[in-house]
């Protein structure tokens, strides 16, 4: 998950039809199990965050899943194309579905296992928090849900889904509203903590841009065409981009430059990955369009030039406005009573976007707090794990008889 802007949806006096006791609290049952297997959670999450899973290479992590929630007993789970686990559950029934995520991709390209410590009331480990913690809480509820022999009221389908991170380009939840969407009807994504909730889109378009020169020696060749050179031009020429005076956020960033071969050496070959961020789609557009004439600038001087489109998210498309206050109020209620702090309302790039943008309500929040996320030192704090677990229970239960 990559935070922007503050958000809106935080107006405390929306209380229509008890929306503040929307979310009631766990029943003894169920409260019982969450307390019983605390340090199970922990252990899972130990168990998970060492399993490599780098966007486009879940399939070790989606595995360990299906076996684990086939072990306890759940029914029709399955691994689909996209590498999403899915546990649907009543999926035929009138009146829709609520769609819960969890993604099980990292930032890290590592494919060994990676390691995992317990370090003063803390778990430290690449991952552990985002997403790794959330995917190990929405497994034990459904071991419980599986164990009660429960019912959701409408459908419910629960997906620990692929390619939420990176260069993922939510390729997971891409395939489920392409599967399922014209039946969900709400998402909660359960993705980074408690402090935050989610409740709108950020979109992006992100690109690898490569140059090729002539090159060549550097000194029987000088004055040869520089692919590093013009490389920087162009990254000069972006950051020269004025960003719309529309209301919301808009960025520019390059975050990978490579190329050239030695240091005697004209460069032939240069590339860069960049992106455009923004939670205005108008603004998105009119910044999109203003970088492919820089590069339409270039070749028209000659250079060659080549833009390939990496990554799509799309902003906030027309959701019921009322719908998400609703949700966004009722989430933050649960979570001031549960966690004992009111949440923080932003705007980011999640596995909502996709329903955003499709006209599905939806927000996006987890079940611990931590720090680090995307580094190796990220950590979550062990303590925060029992409100949380009872936060997202409440959440899901509330679809159950």
């Amino acid at each position: 998950m990559e935070f922007e802007s503050k958000m809106q949806y935080t107006d405390k006096k929306k209380n229509k039809g008890g929306i503040l006791e929307m979310f009631e609290k766990l029943p003894a049952q169920a409260l019982a199990y969450a307390q019983q297997n605390e340090q199970r959670l922990i252990s899972l999450i130990e168990e998970l965050t060492a399993i490599p899973a780098p966007s486009h290479h879940e399939h070790k992590r989606a595995a360990f899943i299906r076996d684990w929630l086939m072990d306890k007993g759940a029914q029709n789970v399955q691994i689909d194309e996209a590498l999403n686990v899915v546990l649907p559950m009543n999926v035929d029934a009138p009146g829709g579905c609520t769609l819960f995520l969890a993604h099980t991709d990292t930032v890290f390209p590592d494919m060994e296992p990676l390691p995992v410590q317990r370090r003063g009331g803390r778990l430290y480990g690449p991952g552990v928090g985002d997403d790794t913690t959330n995917v190990a809480a929405m497994m034990l509820w459904c071991q419980y849900l599986t164990e009660q022999g429960l019912t959701p009221r409408e459908g419910v389908i629960f997906a620990f889904n692929s390619g939420e991170e990176g260069l993922g380009n939510l390729k997971g939840v891409r395939h489920l509203m392409d599967t399922y969407g014209k039946r969900v009807r709400r998402v909660y994504a359960f993705d980074g903590g408690t402090r935050v909730v989610v409740n709108s889109a950020v979109g992006s378009v992100r690109w690898r841009v490569s140059v090729r020169a002539e090159g060549g020696h550097s000194y029987s060749k000088f004055g040869n065409s520089n692919a590093i050179v013009t490389l920087s031009e162009i990254i000069c020429a972006m950051y020269r981009l004025e960003v719309p005076a529309r209301p919301g956020r808009t960025t520019y960033n390059v975050g990978v430059v490579e190329g050239g071969t030695s240091v005697n050496t004209i460069a032939q070959q240069a590339h860069m990955l960049c992106e455009i961020r923004s939670d205005n789609r108008q603004s998105l557009e009119e910044m999109k369009a203003s970088f492919e004439q820089v590069i339409a600038s270039f070749r028209q001087r000659g250079c060659d030039v080549s833009l390939e489109l990496l990554g799509l998210r799309p902003c906030m498309g027309e959701v019921d406005g009322e719908e998400m206050a609703r949700m966004s109020e009722a989430v933050a209620a649960l979570i001031e009573r549960e966690c004992g702090t009111r949440p923080s309302f932003e705007a980011a790039s999640t596995d909502c976007n996709i329903p955003y943008s499709l006209g599905v309500p939806g927000l996006c929040f987890g079940v611990y707090t931590g720090a680090g996320s995307h580094t190796r030192e990220e950590y979550i704090e062990l303590s925060s794990l029992p409100a949380g677990m009872r936060t997202m229970g409440c959440v899901i239960l509330h679809e159950f008889d």
